[in-house]
């Protein structure tokens, strides 16, 4: 008798310089409207998050600058229910931004995490570094 195995959704990419630049919240994991090729250079990893961003337009959550394959920026439409893109919106008003964080594909679906972050200063910045710096034991 065979055993199911609960599949893991395995991160496809990760935007690091979102923690760097950005104090992040909280996090929400939403849907992505893709076509078939897209869904293929996703899953082969021909996928950057770096330099996208997160806007809400006429009600919808967009994905813009996704670099998918070579070098194509693409805007890509996130599926979320109506409750979650109001709130995100009245933080939005509030001063923070709707950073993209994690891409998942390990599963049958590929999924985006973003997060609420409020950008950092330069001196926080600095500071971040001194303390990755110290951890890692170089003073």
């Amino acid at each position: 008798m065979t055993k199911k195995s609960k599949k893991t959704t395995d991160s496809v990419t990760v935007n690091r310089r979102a923690h760097f630049d950005y104090t992040l919240g909280d996090e929400l994991t939403v849907g992505m409207s893709l076509s078939g090729p897209e869904v293929r250079l996703i899953r082969d990893h021909h996928v950057q998050l770096k330099g996208s961003f997160v806007t809400i337009r006429n009600g919808e959550l967009w994905l813009n600058n996704l670099t998918l394959g070579a070098d194509t920026a693409r805007n890509i439409r996130l599926l979320a229910t109506k409750k979650q893109i109001a709130s995100l919106e009245r933080e939005k008003v509030a001063g923070s931004t709707i950073v993209p964080v994690k891409l998942l594909g390990g599963s049958r679906y590929i999924k985006l995490v973003i997060a609420l972050g409020k950008g950092k200063k330069k001196y926080d910045k600095r500071e971040t570094i001194k303390k990755r710096d110290y951890e890692r034991g170089k003073y």
